[in-house]
């Protein structure tokens, strides 16, 4: 019989969640790198090499790859013949003991994202707990560990359907694909869920996610049963509909496909499908009684030698001069770097903006959008002799039904976040002759090292959801939606679409 510590368990938790937070998964960036060498749209390339360059920093630096550091999910599989020494806390408690360890160390503090009673006030929990976790009693005499962090963008893109026995399971998963946009942060990964009941395919979907990309080898060596032929032909189809790298148009958008499935009832056919984005954090891990896991980190030499660099097309641009005249002559693609004063806000500040001003209010001092940008950020805490830590976009869509009264009653010229607008923001910004830029999903401590100085000028009890005013110099973004209201996000990967169409087959 195993006998394992309870502090040990709690400090391994700790541990993994620190070391997935500046640790990419190996396989990840090898095959980020393969999407590197073959991409061939030049906004495409340029993202992926913010990501990749940004993981690079991120590892040297120990700091979080993402703003977002997610919702920690653990599958904990415990052995029958495990015994634990001197618990006093169920399975559950010591994984949110870990979690909430892990998120406040000091040294490397992650955002606490998680908010209690999630129909209501929404008050973040500031630790990051409670974990999702789920508990599994099996043979043996080791506990095994599979934990995530899991960011928002791309778990809000998860979708679970009913499906008739004889419906096509391929075609469903490529129209969801394409109603997900660019809101989870491609190039990643998909898993998909298949069978059982409904929730049981929501989390063989999720578990899915757990596994290894290793479509390479498998395409190499072709499938050997029908899950592995159908992974194939999803990763191919998916690739084929040219999203590509942040929906901008390109030829990777899925690096895999995982697919596990489950017997399920005569009448059904539940498929659920979850994606990762360029932020995939999760590892594995056994105790068996030796003490706490130990996590190698990786050898810098497995990074590529991939720096991102701005174009020297790259237009300059002074955000406190700034004129409608100006921004009326950008078109979607073009590389803009952006210096000056930028205002913050996401969805608690927009909220509160709109109630107040619904309700006549005057905003609070020193939140003037006349004339300025927002951006759609909640960075991480700074350590250290930080100005900020990581501080990358979030999905803009849920901004949409703010947009009108923020232009309309704010003078807000312009807006950064990530991702695709929708048709009412769109609409919006063609009315008011604003822009909307993105900057890279999955690049936030690259961003964050354009930000010169930063301080919290309104709604300091929000936490991350904050209004802050960055001093930025050079942060790199991309014109999304122009003054005319034409898209990248629908141009670009349109464009790719028929140019991978029409393309030689390797």
């Amino acid at each position: 019989m195993t006998v394992i510590r309870q502090q040990d368990f709690i400090d391994s938790i700790a541990d993994a969640l620190q070391f997935i937070s500046y640790y990419h998964p190996q396989d990840f960036i090898q095959a980020m790198a393969q999407a590197y060498e073959k991409e061939q749209s030049p906004a495409a390339k340029d993202a992926i090499a913010q990501i990749l360059t940004n993981s690079r920093l991120c590892a040297e630096g120990k700091r979080p790859i993402c703003q977002d550091t997610g919702i920690v999910v653990a599958f904990v599989r415990v052995g029958m013949n495990v015994r634990w020494d001197d618990a006093t806390m169920d399975i559950v408690e010591m994984v949110n003991a870990g979690v909430r360890k892990g998120y406040l160390n000091p040294d490397n503090v992650l955002r606490a994202s998680i908010v209690s009673d999630p129909a209501g006030k929404r008050k973040n929990t500031g630790d990051n707990t409670p974990a999702v976790v789920h508990v599994e009693l099996v043979q043996g005499d080791q506990v095994d560990v599979r934990i995530a962090a899991k960011g928002g963008g791309s778990e809000n893109k998860a979708a679970m359907e009913m499906l008739n026995p004889n419906d096509d399971i391929v075609e469903w998963v490529l129209q969801r694909v394409q109603k997900m946009g660019a809101g989870w942060c491609p190039p990643g990964m998909l898993g998909i869920g298949i069978g059982g009941t409904a929730e049981k395919a929501v989390l063989l979907a999720k578990e899915a996610l757990m596994e290894d990309i290793d479509m390479p080898t498998l395409k190499m060596r072709g499938a050997q049963n029908p899950l592995e032929a159908l992974r194939i032909e999803l990763y191919d189809k998916i690739n084929a509909l040219g999203i590509g790298a942040q929906g901008l148009g390109g030829l990777t958008t899925v690096m895999d496909v995982k697919i596990l499935d489950y017997p399920t009832h005569a009448a059904s056919k539940p498929v659920a499908i979850i994606p990762n984005c360029a932020a995939t954090r999760h590892i594995h891990f056994e105790l068996n009684g030796s003490g706490v896991a130990s996590f190698p980190p990786p050898n810098p030499e497995d990074y590529p030698d991939v720096t991102w660099h701005a174009s020297a097309e790259a237009r300059k641009v002074n955000l406190d001069t700034i004129t409608r005249a100006e921004i009326a002559t950008w078109q979607p693609g073009d590389t803009i770097l952006l210096s000056g004063k930028l205002l913050t806000g996401r969805d608690a500040a927009h909220k509160r903006i709109c109630d107040m001003l619904a309700r006549g209010e005057k905003l609070p001092e020193g939140v003037d959008f006349n004339g300025r940008f927002i951006y759609y950020v909640g960075p991480v805490d700074p350590v250290r002799d930080e100005v900020t830590g990581p501080a990358g976009p979030t999905t803009a869509t849920r901004m949409d039904s703010f947009t009108e009264t923020m232009l309309a009653e704010t003078g807000l010229m312009g807006m950064v976040g990530k991702a695709e607008r929708g048709d009412t923001a769109i609409a919006a910004i063609q009315k008011h002759q604003s822009v909307y830029l993105i900057a890279v999903g999955g690049a936030a401590y690259l961003v964050a090292k354009a930000i010169r100085s930063a301080k919290v000028v309104a709604f300091a009890d929000l936490g991350m959801e904050a209004i802050y005013e960055f001093e930025v110099e050079n942060m790199p973004v991309t014109v999304a939606v122009n003054a005319e209201g034409k898209s990248i996000h629908r141009i670009g990967p349109a464009a790719w679409r028929e140019r991978i169409r029409i393309m030689p087959r390797i």
